[in-house]
């Protein structure tokens, strides 16, 4: 193994696989809102044009621990390779039927389930591959620049979509395209293995999963980070669709509803550039613990706003400090996680955050229609109390230490 550069500007491997990442989530995202617009346009329901996001949902829900086994067996480049080449094909075939004005409802259900499983998978198997990219040191910064990238592009994706759907409507489907060939050019690109050599293949699938359930669960760090990144995706997402729902109801305008989660974005975007000044200056298990706890604090006060769109900033303050939390978790489980078992042990984490996010509409809309608002937003933030006291008395977490230096 070479020394690896002290700037992960510098890190070829990384940046590479970064820049073609983010063209490919720009890509997503603007897919993501012209989806919705396509179907309504085709079938003028809004229900039939949500329920083919749930099922996309659904679908990636499904294949995350699946995905896990997937990319600890097969080469992880190829199943990449594998995911982008598809993803083409589908939006390339979804935007030629726009084109052509012939577009089956099926056809977008397909293309919407292909789109979000394939995403899976490869999120999955990027993840996975980090440790082989950049040295143990360098992960949460590796990993807050990637949270970056997720907010930036989740900012700039959707109006990209709005503008180029009505420009026109193949637009959107048609640049994803150019967005997947885009990544599938800079995975063909990477020079170095992706995964550790590996021992032949033993036992089936089901065994394969169970062992990776079986490490999460023995090892307490792993099990902290269930019980904590968990928690945080409910409750954030729940309660930035108590104060969407609440300041509908007061007959707030549409634009300015829509304002609170550009607020939040732009918090967690401007947190993933603060990250690894933080990380820097604080241990990680008293980092990891005061994030939580101030979270916390900072939730609560939304209780007393959730009429007002002035409420989305204590959420916007909250999410600033999530990059940095994550980047200290996510950063520490790939460092002591063996290579065979990281898209394990990655899905089994992305599923159970993937679940309690997907659940967090429906749990706030049971407590504002049985309680009210400010009883939803007591209680979620009661739940990043949970996750604090977790981080607290974990002792996964309080045995963390810097990882030794790991050059690739």
């Amino acid at each position: 193994m070479t020394d690896a550069p002290q700037n992960l500007w510098r890190n070829r491997e990384f940046t590479l696989l970064w820049v073609s990442q983010s063209l490919s989530d720009l890509g997503s995202a603007t897919s993501a809102l012209a989806v919705p617009l396509l179907v309504l346009s085709l079938t003028h329901s809004p229900v039939q044009a949500g329920l083919v996001g749930t099922i996309g949902l659904v679908a990636a829900l499904a294949c995350r621990l699946p995905a896990g086994v997937l990319v600890d067996r097969i080469d992880r480049r190829r199943a990449m390779l594998v995911c982008d080449a598809v993803s083409v094909l589908a939006f390339l075939i979804l935007g030629i039927a726009v084109l052509r004005g012939a577009t089956p409802l099926a056809l977008v259900v397909i293309v919407a389930v292909i789109g979000t499983t394939s995403s899976s998978i490869f999120r999955t198997a990027e993840q996975s591959a980090l440790r082989n990219l950049v040295p143990a040191t360098q992960l949460p910064a590796a990993i807050a620049r990637n949270e970056a990238r997720t907010y930036a592009t989740s900012l700039a994706g959707p109006p990209l979509g709005g503008l180029l759907f009505g420009i026109g409507r193949a637009l959107p489907f048609l640049c994803n395209t150019l967005a997947h060939l885009a990544s599938l050019g800079g995975v063909l690109l990477l020079r170095k293995p992706l995964q550790e050599a590996r021992d032949p293949t033993r036992g089936g699938h089901a065994a394969a999963m169970a062992e990776g359930l079986r490490f999460v669960y023995a090892n307490p760090f792993l099990r902290a980070i269930l019980l904590i990144a968990a928690p945080l995706n409910l409750a954030i997402d729940a309660i930035i669709f108590t104060i969407i729902v609440t300041l509908q109801r007061h007959g707030v305008a549409p634009a300015l509803i829509g304002s609170v989660q550009t607020v939040v974005a732009v918090g967690g975007l401007l947190g993933a550039f603060a990250a690894p000044a933080l990380q820097r200056r604080m241990r990680l298990p008293v980092l990891i613990r005061g994030i939580c706890w101030f979270a916390a604090a900072l939730m609560s006060t939304c209780a007393l706003l959730t009429t007002s769109v002035a409420a989305a900033i204590p959420v916007a303050l909250a999410v600033f400090l999530g990059p940095a939390c994550n980047a200290a978790l996510f950063g520490h489980q790939a460092a002591i996680t063996p290579d065979r078992l990281q898209g394990r042990v990655i899905s089994v984490i992305f599923f159970a955050t993937s679940f309690a996010s997907a659940a967090a509409p429906l749990l706030a809309g049971v407590l504002i229609a049985g309680w009210g608002s400010v009883v939803a937003v007591i209680v979620f933030s009661l739940t990043v109390a949970g996750a604090a006291v977790a981080a607290t008395v974990s002792r996964g977490i309080r045995a963390m230490q810097p990882v030794p230096e790991r050059t690739v």
